[in-house]
């Protein structure tokens, strides 16, 4: 049930920051700093769907993998969309310095989802 709540959540503030993105930031961001917004956004939401399978594979497959896998990418969410997010909104560039730790994150999140289903 966890993950499923966290994936909740997670889909939710994507699809809320989808929203704001699309109207109320059109106007105020270079097309440029949308379109990374844009980035922070579309990961949001691969990888909030990412965690209703782990939620899916940790009900089959009990064990730490599948539950590492889900904060791999709950971790891979906040760091990569949200340094993206705050790049883009603020300007401030050594933020993209931190998002390939967030894509690190996701990275693993998937290779410890496939050993969960591995055993």
């Amino acid at each position: 049930m966890l993950w499923v709540r966290v994936g909740s959540v997670a889909m939710f503030l994507a699809v809320a920051l989808g929203a704001f993105g699309a109207h109320a930031l059109r106007q105020r961001l270079s097309p440029e700093m949308l379109a990374v917004f844009e980035v922070g956004v579309r990961y949001h939401v691969y990888h909030a769907l990412a965690l209703f399978a782990v939620a899916w594979v940790a009900e089959r497959t009990p064990g730490s993998l599948a539950q590492a896998s889900g904060w791999a990418f709950a971790l891979g969410i906040v760091v990569f969309s949200g340094s993206l997010y705050l790049l883009s909104v603020t300007g401030v560039r050594w933020l993209g310095a931190i998002t390939p730790i967030g894509g690190t994150a996701f990275l693993a999140g998937w290779v410890l989802l496939f050993l969960a289903t591995s055993r």
